[in-house]
């Protein structure tokens, strides 16, 4: 997309700005990871600290453009006014393991949560940019969603054995692996294919574009998923918890088009439950 879109609103203007701005930084560093890994040197700390400028630069940038809004980052945590009624939610850099072993396929989420009340709030709005492929996902609730300047739906597909879901695998010490285990083992006899790619938030751009049928994967962070969560459901899909609650608050994900979320829904569920059902009592 060159230039700002028309449909764009003015918060979401400054985002688009930054996320652009920060994505080209962190493409320079993407080449030096590359090169990096040719000659065998350990780019680990290269990596940290190219995600730390991209959420520095990120920073700046929102600030200086909307001074009174709140922030919640992955590296620096929550700042701003306790009281806040808007908010930034950044993701610098996510797929950041995709990053370190040069594979092109990384982004930057920024999604803009709004109070309601009641100790409440909603994500009213959201970019996910993948530098690397140009590719800019962005919707605002009640406008729907967009790639580039590409309107976008879900997919249509009913049949189970047709569908293509994506998901996140746990690994080393994140929980949940027998919840994982158990949906899997559900879900691989009745669908066409599962995909992990690495990065939550393309996972859910991508089901927005109708590139996969469903997503599903438990314990994401707020950043991880903010953008991506409203994205979905601007493309028509359905996003919520396993048991229908709410996805963001809870961190548990299930979201897919409206034919085959209640099914997604229903097999993550019955992997949970057949996790606790094996555990102690009490435990």
């Amino acid at each position: 997309m060159s230039g700002a879109s028309p449909r764009l609103s003015p918060a979401l203007n400054v985002v688009v700005s930054a996320v652009r701005k920060a994505g080209r930084r962190l493409l320079r560093d993407f080449g030096e990871v590359e090169q990096l890994q040719v000659q065998s040197k350990a780019p680990g700390d290269f990596v940290s600290e190219a995600d730390m400028r991209a959420e520095r630069t990120l920073r700046e940038d929102l600030s200086r453009a909307r001074p009174g809004f709140a922030f919640l980052m992955e590296e620096s945590g929550a700042s701003g006014d306790k009281d806040w009624e808007w908010r930034w939610v950044v993701d610098p850099l996510d797929g950041t393991t995709n990053f370190l072993h040069g594979i092109p396929h990384w982004a930057i989420s920024v999604g803009i949560e709004k109070r309601t009340g009641e100790g409440k709030s909603e994500v009213v709005a959201g970019v996910i940019y993948n530098p690397a492929a140009d590719e800019l996902f962005w919707a605002e609730k009640g406008m729907g969603a967009f790639l580039n300047d590409r309107r976008l739906r879900v997919s249509g597909r009913r049949d189970m054995t047709q569908a293509l879901f994506a998901t996140g695998i746990p690994f080393a010490a994140v929980p949940r692996k027998g919840e994982f285990v158990q949906t899997l083992a559900r879900l691989m006899p009745q669908v066409s294919g599962i995909r992990r790619f690495g990065s939550a938030a393309l996972d859910l751009a991508w089901l927005a574009a109708g590139r996969y049928d469903g997503f599903w994967e438990l314990g994401l962070n707020k950043w991880d998923i903010a953008a991506g969560l409203v994205i979905v459901r601007e493309a028509g899909g359905y996003a919520s918890s396993p048991d229908g609650g709410d996805a963001y608050a809870e961190g548990n994900v299930v979201a897919a088009n409206p034919h085959l979320h209640p099914r997604l829904r229903e097999a993550v569920s019955e992997g949970i439950a057949a996790v606790a059902a094996r555990r102690p009592e009490g435990a």
